[in-house]
């Protein structure tokens, strides 16, 4: 068994339980199944899948759009500082 774990592992492989409903065992089996394929159809379903739980494609630019929709935008802030060297410390 641990040979064959071991096999699996240098595939990439990993087991781990997952509790779900009875009436789902067949539908997480062959998704499991699926996901361990290689190919087209199975980024499908791994785009599908994530699609759905993530409630969409995720976004790129969220914290420029966000600082974009920001109050003080147009508010002309002076945000330049003085250089200060810092005090001298006698050791």
């Amino acid at each position: 068994m641990q040979t064959c774990r071991a096999r699996l592992a240098q595939r990439g492989f990993t087991r781990f339980e997952v509790m779900a409903r009875e009436s789902d065992r067949a539908l997480i089996r062959s998704l499991a199944r699926r996901l361990a394929e290689e190919g087209p159809k199975a980024e499908k379903v791994r785009t599908i899948v994530t699609i759905a739980i993530t409630g969409g494609t995720p976004k790129s630019g969220g914290v420029l759009a966000a600082l974009r929709r920001s109050p003080l935008v147009g508010a002309e802030l002076d945000l330049s500082r003085q250089r200060e060297e810092g005090r001298e410390v006698d050791l």
